[in-house]
């Protein structure tokens, strides 16, 4: 078979598989209208400031409206030394930015999503205190970013399922 026939077929396929776009219906779909009555609360810490403005971000793109629920997160922020020369100074660190979350019906008080993220980045540490601590910081920027992604997919899927708790 050529690869047009192929790609024809696979297309079909996916339609029969039950698999829908999580966005559908752009901005008037269920989850643009979940996303958009999110209220972020607040989130002790750097890490917290970090994270909660880019929830923000992320829930705010898709419009504001009445909140309908509240997201609390707690995170752990944990800096490890590991690597250890002769002369017992570290060459390297991992640093890891985990998250619990739920997220709350305002109407009822439930808690209507409890789950976690969380990601890892890996900092050589150089003979340079600055240059580590930047380093440090990049990394935390960084995860911040992905786990508020990974939230926000939470969130979208538990929006595209409807909502019970409501």
């Amino acid at each position: 078979m050529t690869p047009r026939i192929l790609l024809l077929l696979a297309c079909l396929g996916l339609g029969a598989c039950g698999l829908r776009p999580v966005y559908s219906g752009g901005s008037s779909g269920p989850v643009a209208e979940t996303l958009r009555t999110i209220q972020v609360g607040p989130i002790g810490g750097q890490a917290g400031w970090l994270v909660r403005n880019k929830l923000i971000d992320r829930l705010s793109a898709s419009g504001s409206a009445d909140p309908a629920y509240r997201l609390d997160v707690m995170l752990d922020d944990n800096l490890t030394s590991f690597g250890i020369r002769g002369d017992r100074a570290a060459t390297r660190e991992r640093r890891t930015l985990r998250a619990r979350f739920q997220l709350v019906s305002l109407s009822t008080g439930l808690v209507v999503l409890d789950a976690t993220a969380g990601s890892d980045a890996g900092i050589d540490v150089v003979s340079s205190e600055y240059a580590t601590v930047a380093a440090e910081q990049t990394a935390l920027e960084n995860l911040a970013g992905i786990v508020a992604d990974q939230i926000i997919a939470r969130l979208a899927t538990y929006g595209g399922r409807g909502q019970p708790g409501r």
